[in-house]
């Protein structure tokens, strides 16, 4: 079963393909209920549209890192 990753607006083109070529399916953050990580950009902003959300799934902060080093952690934390 593939892993579903979800990963901020401002990260889709970087991360995207690398991803789905990795075998992992890409959306939007919020836009599905169950999702194996979630891959931000580190900024202080409201990427789920709520402020109190609690995600059990690792998120992971790709700022100042490439494509391959985010999914290296990506692999590490879903291992």
């Amino acid at each position: 079963m593939k892993k579903v990753i979800a990963v901020e607006e401002g990260l889709l083109n970087n991360i995207k393909e690398a991803a789905e070529n990795q075998g992992y399916t890409v959306v939007k953050p919020g836009s599905t209920g169950n999702i194996d990580a979630l891959i931000v950009s580190g900024m202080d902003d409201n990427v789920m549209g709520m402020q109190d959300i609690a995600v059990k799934s690792p998120v992971i902060d790709a700022s100042g890192k490439t494509a391959v080093q985010v999914l290296d952690e990506l692999e590490r934390r879903l291992r």
